[in-house]
């Protein structure tokens, strides 16, 4: 087994054969820093058969899954586990089909609505911002339907893409939806995905001339977006694989109000793509369900 987690799906189902087992697991991840009881302060605990923590000076009883992604789940933790099993084993990700039918969920809505809280345990809050020499580009998203050339695509949504340049290497990714190409819009997205002072290289978009005002060191590729040959290599890359990932995995049906969440999902998937075990995707994957807060059913439906 890898350091935690399971290598392959045999030692999935050795690992995580009981609920009591998944709870356990849930908890040295959640207290793996120690174990604190919220009334007495007590910081030792005995593990109950159930999963549950007990403060040994005081008796509280505490559940890994409260105040978490899992917090007051109907269902057994042995199925979550599973699903998000699956969702990591498969290289390209799962539709919601995909996950009702490998679940056996005998409605669609129900894995639909698991997979969006799993998109949204993806993020990890306060993550690193891109460094170094970063491509930054926009792209139109929205599946199969037609559009006009260039930057006015109608129905499609407007992404921003910025990639880090690794010599001939692509390294960390970020994609994030966005309301317009106006300059303030341009510039405040690259604020929050890309650290002060990176190299930022993008085409000749006037929106992007402000960049040196934000600290950051600007390169422009090309002084036309349309014409010319491919000097943003990388962003173009990005752009190409993630449309075909949302037109195999998801047939092009990704809605806009949703949006954020596959980018979130396919940025997950595509900064882990050298990892040699898909067993670390789902350590990932369930680490981070354990630092996110509940997510209110009105916020993914």
């Amino acid at each position: 087994m890898g350091e935690g987690y399971p290598e392959n799906r045999r030692e999935f189902d050795m690992m995580f054969a009981t609920n009591e087992a998944c709870m356990t697991y849930l908890g040295n991840l959640r207290w793996k820093g120690g174990f604190v009881c919220r009334k007495c302060g007590g910081t030792t605990a005995w593990i109950l058969t159930r999963g549950v923590w007990e403060c040994t000076k005081c008796g509280v009883h505490r559940s890994p899954t409260e105040g978490t992604l899992l917090h007051r789940t109907r269902f057994p933790l042995k199925t979550w586990f599973d699903a998000a099993w699956h969702v990591c084993e498969q290289k390209n990700g799962m539709s919601a089909l995909g996950l009702q039918r490998a679940m056996g969920f005998g409605s669609y809505h129900t894995a639909w609505e698991w997979l969006h809280r799993m998109r949204h345990a993806m993020v990890l809050p306060g993550r690193g911002k891109l460094t170094g020499e970063v491509e930054v580009d926009e792209t139109f998203v929205g599946g199969v339907k037609s559009g006009k050339r260039g930057r006015g695509a109608v129905g499609k949504s407007l992404v921003l893409i910025a990639a880090e340049v690794r010599g001939s290497a692509i390294g960390r990714i970020r994609l994030q939806v966005i309301p317009d190409s106006k300059a303030e819009t341009l510039l405040d997205s690259v604020e929050v995905l890309v650290e002060r002072g990176s190299d930022v290289v993008t085409d000749g978009l006037s929106g992007y001339t402000g960049l040196p005002t934000r600290g950051f060191n600007h390169t422009v590729s090309r002084q036309t977006p349309e014409l010319g040959r491919n000097l943003l290599p990388k962003a173009h890359r990005i752009a190409s694989l993630l449309k075909r990932w949302i037109l195999g995995t998801h047939q092009g049906s990704v809605g806009k109000d949703h949006l954020q969440c596959y980018l979130d999902e396919f940025v997950f998937r595509f900064n882990r793509r050298s990892s040699q075990s898909r067993g670390l995707l789902f350590y990932r994957l369930i680490t981070r369900a354990v630092d996110c807060r509940p997510i209110p059913k009105e916020c993914i439906t």
